[in-house]
């Protein structure tokens, strides 16, 4: 107990140096208390009370203090490491290989490791390790990455430590280079990692160099309208559920209640059932263990199971049609945010009968331009055809419904299909019908069809005809650091490379999505730490300046991210279908208007560059959710204002106090609570970055829950207006919502 207590002490004699501005005094205090008070005292226990201590001095005057008790910690996981690896050694880093070995052995990290670099090579990239970047940490991102991501054995012993990990998702990324460039190209991942410019999607920081799981976040069905294709889906969606990825399901094709099977009119129930079949699938197949799956579901404004749908989540009526656990999004045309705004009639149809009598699918259009189009003049050919039934509602109507559920649930999310369509760059090849999960990946979908199912030599053969299945390939720039450190130019090739090698290393459990994933060859560069770099260059939020900065900061990672994957297809050749995108016709630049500006940047060449030499990748950006990962870095979530100052994250038998990252007398200022933020200003600077982004941005909406209908109907049509592709939560004051945590990047 000597040895730990002595420790500790000159452990707080380092610390006085680096945060010189606070008392340490009672903290050696209480550290002294508490060996004396308690002869038998455990390691673990006195570290957790002097944690528990430091933390307890925390307030938006004295924030450094998580930094403290987060030195606290590592000390105790350097002590644990070496304490289960048999080290001797007075630094925490120290036998790289022996760990990979020993984890190897044990069945925790996977062979290819060892097969591909040698004792040597592990030697040199020990040798870049920087146990320094172990003090960015604030403790609640320590902790969760302690808790949640480091490498342990099956008996949950500490064996990895974070720069550890950051080295091993680095090698696993780079592991299929070519040998004459892994180690440059690894020590540059390790860098991006390791100073937290940048974090890799919440399965990829978990399951990167291990033994098991996939690496991508989340993905997106679609279900035909068939038995064979609802049951198909549903054993897909479980297999992925249960290796950890969020699913969004587009339900749109599935005939209504009451519409005929097999000629037998009002045969069918609806989508309800088949929603609440996967919501026994989210509840029941687990996501590793931990939570329970995470499944949204997306049905079209014209469907009529509309109302149904949208009272599927609320918390009062018949409980044979609530579907409690899964998420809500409505896929919503122009055409019916027109109607909403004049007042006007809407019609409900079934899917299935225009199917019969029309002869297409109405989903299957969207309209090309704002105001005509080739939806809108199918949707008036099924309106006035006299053999198609239909549902008359006053489209406010329909509004009313879906501004109720979210004001009580959070959801449903909004899905503006058109303006998602027409900035769609591999439309040549399909269409979007939906987004994910998180609200910020839309690429093309189309579903998996049986067909045939036949007895051969013995066997049961069944033959399929593959559908485009989305996978999302998730990774999030730190803006506060990487922005302020002026590494962007450096930054951004590396993170694409590491983005487009998951693609490679993925295995999926879905044949289809490995196909899909191959095919396009996705990822969704992302962003989080924005409210905290507008509190560094103290910029208000409310403000024009932000809205221009916006503008002009996510032009500059568009630019930089489509150079990088221009830059790759030269190297490791074009994504699959890219002849004929809008990539390689120029139009993706042309729609943006990037031909008709001055900027800073050769938006030309680049499309020169583009067409002549092809893009590794068919889609490239998306804003994710990210709040744990952003924790972890110690920002702010995704592009969303913060909550509070301070607050505390609830632990089982303890409360974590956490501030506004950089709080201090000079940022204070600028870090105004979400809930008291003008939504308008939000929307103003979320449509400056859209036009940046090929996919979407998971954009919440806050509000107080003195909200008037009229002031919110305002914010969807702003949103809608100012060609936002979606918006995710919700967010009341009345209400809590949960975080999509299989999207964090």
């Amino acid at each position: 107990m000597k040895t730990i207590e002595n420790d500790t002490l000159f452990l707080f004699d380092e610390l006085e140096k680096d945060y010189h501005h606070l008392d340490f005094q009672p903290l050696k205090t209480r550290a002294k208390q508490y060996v004396e008070n308690k002869h038998e005292i455990k390691e673990e226990e006195f570290i957790h009370q002097l944690i528990l201590e430091a933390l307890s001095y925390m307030d938006e005057n004295s924030p450094d203090w998580t930094y403290v008790a987060a030195r606290l910690l590592l000390n105790d996981l350097y002590r644990q490491g070496k304490e289960n690896r048999h080290s001797t050694n007075q630094n925490a880093y120290e036998n790289f290989y022996h760990l990979i070995d020993t984890l190897t052995k044990k069945g925790i990290y996977h062979p290819s490791i060892l097969d591909t670099y040698t004792k040597e090579d592990i030697t040199e990239l020990e040798s870049v390790i920087q146990q320094k970047n172990d003090y960015l940490f604030t403790y609640i991102g320590l902790r969760m990455l302690s808790d949640r991501y480091l490498a342990r054995d099956h008996q949950k012993q500490v064996f990895e430590l974070p720069q550890e990990r950051f080295m091993i998702i680095s090698m696993h990324l780079m592991k299929n280079e070519p040998k004459k460039s892994r180690l440059t190209l690894v020590k540059e991942a390790y860098w991006a990692l390791s100073n937290l410019y940048m974090t890799v999607a919440t399965p990829t920081l978990s399951n990167a160099g291990k033994n098991w799981g996939q690496l991508s976040s989340c993905f997106i069905d679609t279900i035909d309208d068939s038995l064979q294709s609802i049951y198909d889906s549903n054993t897909d969606i479980a297999n992925l559920s249960k290796n950890g990825g969020g699913i969004g399901v587009y339900l749109g094709k599935i005939r209504s209640r009451g519409s005929a099977i097999k000629g037998f009119r009002g045969a069918s129930s609806g989508v309800i059932p088949w929603m609440k079949q996967l919501n026994n699938t989210a509840v029941s197949v687990d996501q590793l263990g931990q939570r329970k799956g995470a499944i949204s579901v997306y049905l079209d404004v014209w469907h009529k199971d509309i109302f149904s749908f949208l009272d599927s989540k609320l918390n009062n009526g018949d409980e044979r049609y609530r579907t409690h656990d899964l998420f809500t999004g409505i896929c919503i045309p122009d055409l019916f945010m027109e109607k909403v705004e004049k007042r006007e009639d809407w019609y409900l149809f079934d899917p299935h009968e225009v199917r019969t009598v029309m002869g297409y699918n109405l989903e299957d259009f969207f309209d090309e331009e704002m105001g005509k189009g080739s939806f809108r003049a199918k949707y008036e050919e099924c309106v006035n055809h006299p053999d198609l039934s239909k549902e008359i509602v006053p489209a406010i109507n329909i509004m009313k419904s879906i501004l109720r559920s979210q004001l009580e649930t959070g959801t449903p999310f909004m899905f503006y299909r058109d303006e998602v369509n027409r900035k769609n760059p591999n439309s040549h090849l399909g269409m979007v019908y939906c987004t994910n999960l998180c609200t910020e990946i839309v690429q093309n979908q189309s579903p998996t069809i049986v067909t045939e199912q036949k007895y051969e030599d013995g066997r049961i053969i069944i033959e399929k005809t593959p559908g485009d299945f989305v996978v999302c390939n998730l990774s999030s720039i730190n803006l506060a650091k990487s922005v302020t450190a002026d590494v962007l130019e450096r930054l951004i090739p590396i993170q694409v490379r590491m983005l487009d090698n998951v693609i490679d290393l993925n295995t999926i459990p879905v044949i289809q999505g490995q196909f899909t994933n191959q095919k396009y060859r996705a990822i969704g560069l992302g962003t989080f730490g924005w409210h905290h770099l507008l509190a560094l260059k103290q910029i208000k939020w409310e403000s024009d300046e932000a809205v221009s900065y916006a503008d002009d900061l996510y032009e500059k990672i568009s630019y930089l991210t489509i150079s990088a994957s221009a830059e790759l297809a030269k190297e490791k050749g074009v994504y699959p279908v890219f002849q004929g995108s809008d990539w390689e016709t120029g139009a993706y630049f042309t729609k943006r208007g990037y031909d008709a500006v001055e900027s800073k940047y050769d938006w030309g060449a680049l499309k020169r560059t583009v067409h002549d030499s092809g893009l590794r990748n068919g889609y490239l950006l998306a804003v994710a959710p990210n709040a744990s990962t952003a924790l972890i870095a110690g920002s702010t979530p995704s592009i969303d204002p913060i909550f509070k100052k301070q607050y505390s994250e609830e632990k089982k038998d303890y409360k974590i106090p956490v501030t506004a990252p950089d709080l201090n007398k000079d940022t204070t200022w600028f870090y105004k609570s979400a809930y008291l933020i003008d939504q308008h200003w939000s929307i103003k600077q979320t449509a400056k970055r859209q036009k940046h982004i090929d996919q979407a941005i998971s954009f919440n909406l806050y509000v107080q829950n003195t909200i008037k209908a009229k002031e919110l109907l305002d914010l969807h049509v702003a949103a809608w207006k100012n060609g936002l592709k979606t918006t995710y939560y919700l967010r009341s004051t009345s209400s809590e919502v949960e975080d999509c945590d299989s999207c964090s990047s």
